[in-house]
């Protein structure tokens, strides 16, 4: 299996290639300067200029692209553009790092975890820009695309223990009753699904166990 890894530089990217290398699977970082992973091979590009035939052959390519500042997050949906562009038509899948702002909170999907009082205000920008990506890729028939929401607790240095509960739309706690899981078990769980996943066009959450 091929993966690309796309924006494998940052802290999400590099354990989601670690993880992907450590299975041996032929991964390949695009990063915009040294490729600083694991990932045995390099594509030097960025985000917002990759092709149609920088992505041919892949079977998986995995957008771990992150934005923060407020002039920023408006990149959440163009460079999600450019990937769904570049893979439209093709057998290729697309697995997005997504956020858990946008995970709802009742049965009937009216309320968003960023809309309840409890969020964080410094927070809501974006979970607003990540759920407007995630509405914006809904509407994406011509991709093969799965959008992978962490736990509310998205915790960048907690341990690996390779456990995790999958779930759906909606925010799932443990047995706990915390919403939480690290970085380095949210890429167990990416590389599950690139590996074994059949979630098309659906988005997907994961919390630890």
């Amino acid at each position: 299996m091929k993966i690309a890894v796309v924006c494998a530089n940052g802290k999400a990217g590099s354990l989601i290639v670690s993880e992907a290398v450590s299975r041996g699977l032929d991964v390949t970082a695009v990063v915009r300067g040294n490729n600083k992973t694991k990932a045995p091979n390099t594509l030097i590009k960025d985000i917002m200029e990759l092709t149609a035939g920088d992505l041919k052959g892949y079977d998986v390519v995995i957008d771990a692209f992150g934005a923060w500042t407020p002039e920023t997050l408006p990149m959440h949906s163009k460079s999600l553009k450019v990937l769904c562009d570049a893979l439209s038509g093709s057998e290729a899948r697309l697995l997005v790092v997504g956020g858990a702002g946008s995970l709802y909170v009742n049965p009937e999907h009216t309320v968003q975890l960023y809309q309840t009082p409890e969020f964080p205000e410094g927070y809501k920008p974006l979970a607003m820009a990540q759920a407007k990506a995630l509405d914006e890729l809904r509407k994406r028939d011509d991709v093969r695309w799965t959008f992978v929401s962490p736990a509310g607790d998205f915790q960048a240095d907690g341990a690996r223990t390779g456990k995790y509960i999958l779930s759906g739309e909606e925010l799932t706690l443990n047995s706990k009753g915390e919403s939480i899981i690290s970085y380095a078990d949210y890429a167990v769980a990416m590389i599950d699904e690139a590996v074994k996943g059949n979630h098309i066009r659906q988005r997907i959450s994961v919390v630890r166990e």
